[in-house]
């Protein structure tokens, strides 16, 4: 089992990133947590009120693009580990801008790389470089079958291929300069303070609001979905756990169509607001299908389960019923996210600090 005092756990004001800093410094008060987020739109410091004034825990805003940034802040801390989330992840987002997510995506990891390799000067024991990565980089599947962590890769969009290259560093620098560098491949997550441009948090707020619920196509694209909470408590057991060079999958174990997705998603609302059964169903509205749209995600994470002993709390409709009354008793957050208020928040909290 890996030891360390200080970790960089980078994106950690997004949503994946929000729970594991959680989780971190909640379960492991011994570790000084160093949150690094450059807080794009979908980074968020409202996400961890809970935990910001923690004895362990400190924020730096940064961006990952900017190696002499990073190189410096290598210098000065001293890190053991490197937890790297920090990623442009919306799939619409890099189809009309490709050149960020190569930005962030692939030129930040590689700074980050870099530094680590410069810093921890070859000596590599209880040093760690995990890089959370996404199943996207596996393509896409037909009815049958699942991705294991030795399916090739076969990226069908400017995300994907970008997610694909910075795996691929971080595994050169394993096997060139003996890092002991980790990776795992991730599902669709869902759950709490997920930026409401993604599917689930975008529907929930759109019935709340009796806005019209886009589906892509006909609703027939099948993904798997990972509760974060679960995520994050696998990413735990990977960082502490694994051997150097190793890869994970982390699936939730539960597909759905999005269309009988959206449906269920429906039911729980009309529940939950007291709407007419099918009332809320009455407000999805079939769009055209985005390029490269791929079918089918599925994950096997047996690997996991059986070296790690990792398996999901959670059944699907337990954790989506859980997310839609998070997010109907924290409506403020959803405001303040909508409206673009939660980027005050820095300048409020840290600008004197």
């Amino acid at each position: 089992m890996i030891t360390v005092k200080k970790i960089l756990i980078t994106g950690g004001a997004g949503f994946i990133g929000s729970h594991v800093v959680r989780r971190f410094v909640n379960n492991y008060p011994q570790y000084e947590i160093v949150n690094l987020d450059k807080l794009t739109y979908a980074g968020n410091l409202a996400n961890l009120t809970d935990i910001e004034n923690k004895p362990n825990y400190r924020f730096v805003k940064e961006d990952i693009t900017d190696a002499q940034a990073i190189d410096e802040l290598f210098k000065t801390e001293n890190f053991d580990a490197v937890i790297h989330l920090a990623a442009e992840s919306h799939v619409d987002r890099s189809i009309s801008d490709p050149t960020a997510f190569v930005m962030t995506n692939v030129i930040g990891t590689v700074n980050l790389l870099n530094a680590a390799r410069a810093y921890w000067k070859g000596s590599y024991d209880q040093k760690r470089f995990y890089h959370v990565s996404t199943d996207e980089v596996y393509g896409a599947l037909g009815d049958e079958g699942m991705f294991t962590e030795t399916t090739a890769y076969d990226p069908h969009s400017p995300y994907s291929a970008s997610k694909a290259s910075s795996d691929h560093f971080v595994r050169a620098y394993h096997d060139t300069y003996g890092m002991d560098c980790v990776i795992s491949n991730c599902s669709n997550n869902y759950g709490s303070h997920h930026f409401p441009e993604k599917l689930i948090p975008l529907a929930i707020n759109n019935i709340k609001n009796n806005k019209p619920v886009p589906v892509y196509g006909k609703g027939e694209n099948v993904r798997d979905w990972l509760w974060v909470e679960d995520h994050a408590r696998a990413i735990d057991v990977i960082f502490h756990n694994s051997k150097a060079g190793d890869t994970y999958n982390i699936g939730g174990h539960n597909e759905w169509k999005n269309i009988d997705l959206i449906n269920l998603l429906c039911s729980i609302m009309d529940e939950k607001l007291g709407r007419e059964k099918g009332e809320s169903a009455k407000l999805i509205t079939y769009v055209t299908d985005r390029a490269g749209h791929d079918l089918r995600y599925a994950i096997d994470s047996t690997k996991l389960q059986e070296q790690l002993d990792w398996v999901p709390s959670l059944q699907f409709e337990e954790g989506l019923a859980k997310t839609v009354d998070w997010y109907l008793q924290n409506e403020d957050w959803l405001t303040n996210v909508t409206s673009g208020n939660y980027q005050s928040y820095y300048e409020q909290q840290y600008s004197h600090k």
